[in-house]
């Protein structure tokens, strides 16, 4: 067999296992399906989510960032006085051990000044800034509807 073709069926026969990979580690810090959910064209700004477990010692998520846009800050919901209230906070601990999900109306990752909105099936990368396991760059997947449960652990 010719090497451009043994090289095209080697990248079809791996695509599909590509595509499942969703999930990054660095360190002690592992990933979960980061994904955010489509948004109309000419909405201004995104929301991305996904699950961080940590494997070792205690760390925080200090920062982010996305090529996507202008400005990319960490965000919560809470309620206070009756009323949902979205507020942007400077880092979210990890603890040893521990869980801690970015999910719509909780901890999340606001993406301001999209220049493009990407289409439902599209990826865009995101950033994570750690203090201690340093930047991890994921791919988020633009997703119509949120993942099924078994990505919400």
């Amino acid at each position: 067999m010719h090497p451009s073709k043994l090289l095209l069926l080697a990248a079809l026969l791996l695509a599909p296992l590509l595509a499942q990979a969703h999930d990054y580690s660095a360190g002690q810090i592992h990933i979960d399906h980061p994904w955010a959910r489509a948004m109309p064209p000419s909405a201004p700004n995104a929301a991305a989510f996904f699950v961080l477990h940590n494997r070792g010692a205690a760390d925080r998520l200090i920062g982010v960032s996305s090529p996507l846009a202008q400005k990319a800050e960490l965000h919560e919901h809470l309620h206070q006085n009756g009323l949902m209230k979205m507020q942007q906070v400077q880092a979210v601990s990890v603890p040893a051990g521990a869980e801690v999900q970015f999910a719509p109306m909780g901890y999340h990752v606001m993406l301001f000044g999209v220049r493009q909105q990407p289409r439902d099936g599209e990826r865009f990368p995101l950033t994570l800034r750690f203090e201690k396991a340093g930047d991890i760059e994921v791919e988020v997947a633009v997703q119509r509807d949120a993942p099924a449960a078994e990505h919400q652990h």
